[in-house]
């Protein structure tokens, strides 16, 4: 591989460990806030904001486009992925603690995968595939005693995941087609968040406090730097790739969990995260291996 090629390939990772970083104090928030209010009063003060940000940016930035895309139909679908991934999370958070919803974000690469293959036409080998089954057993151990244990948590968070691969396959498909519309595809999936839960908030309000609305500010400023660096890796990297690297989140997740919250981690689990993150490695090394991907195709 070209000194070039390995450089937009570690820019990628650069790009993924700082959403690791982002994403984890976003997820912090949401778990803190789940404590006691509904989904729809978090989502459609941050939606909005969200939203907002891509707005003002987009002034600001010479020849950036914010409500312009070239691929409606794929946009329409991230923005239901991510209104639905995103209440599924919310309520995966309040329900089960937060190194286990990690071991369902690290089903992501799987799902990511098979959807890539199916509508990328990007065709991991055997080595992607190695990796990926890699981090299936990682999963597993979330379950020592078998999967009768499984409970509402675990749905919930089964669907917040699968949400979230669709919503990942799909940018890196506007991302391959769109190369300009990084900022519109933040803006798109929030003001559909902000749109949907607003017609519910007025009936699950409750009144609060400046120190609540500050949380909600600072969630959806860390919720509008991860989003932009995801697409922005994404572009760079094939979306079975960037998502086991976003294991990384693990460590963050662990310490937050353990320090803030209180929740202690079995062993089973760190060694199910190490299995993840070797995984993680495996696919990056297969990655640099490779060629570029190819240049941005015409939208269909």
């Amino acid at each position: 591989m070209t000194g070039r090629a390995t450089e937009v390939v570690a820019l990628g990772v650069v790009l993924t460990v700082a959403y690791t970083l982002l994403i984890t104090g976003a997820d912090a928030i949401t778990k803190l806030f789940s404590a006691n209010y509904a989904a729809p009063q978090m989502f459609a003060f941050s939606g909005g904001l969200v939203a907002l940000f891509c707005l003002l940016v987009g002034r600001k930035s010479a020849g950036t486009t914010v409500l312009k895309t070239r691929c409606p139909r794929v946009m329409a679908l991230r923005a239901v992925a991510t209104v639905i991934g995103t209440c599924a999370f919310f309520y995966a958070f309040k329900l089960l603690p937060f190194a286990e919803v990690f071991l369902f974000i690290a089903i992501i690469p799987i799902l990511a995968a098979l959807l890539s293959r199916l509508v990328l036409q990007e065709r991991p080998g055997g080595q992607v595939w190695g990796a990926l089954l890699l981090g299936l057993v990682g999963m597993t151990t979330l379950f020592p005693s078998g999967f009768h244990s499984f409970g509402t948590g675990h749905l919930v968070a089964l669907l917040a995941v699968t949400m979230g691969a669709i919503s990942m396959v799909s940018s890196r498909y506007i991302g391959q087609r769109d190369p300009a519309g990084l900022l519109s595809q933040v803006f798109y999936p929030n003001a559909a968040l902000m749109a949907v839960m607003a017609c519910v908030l007025p009936f699950v309000f409750v009144p609060m406090g400046w120190g609540d609305v500050m949380w909600i500010v600072c969630y959806a400023a860390l919720l509008f730097a991860a989003r932009w660096v995801l697409v922005a890796a994404l572009r760079i990297l094939p979306a079975y790739v960037v998502t086991p690297l976003m294991n990384l989140q693990f460590l963050w997740m662990v310490a937050l969990g353990t320090v803030a919250f209180g929740e202690p981690t079995g062993a089973g689990v760190f060694f199910g995260a190490s299995l993840l993150i070797l995984a993680g490695a495996w696919l990056v090394w297969d990655q640099v291996r490779t060629p570029l991907p190819k240049a941005a195709v015409p939208a269909e």
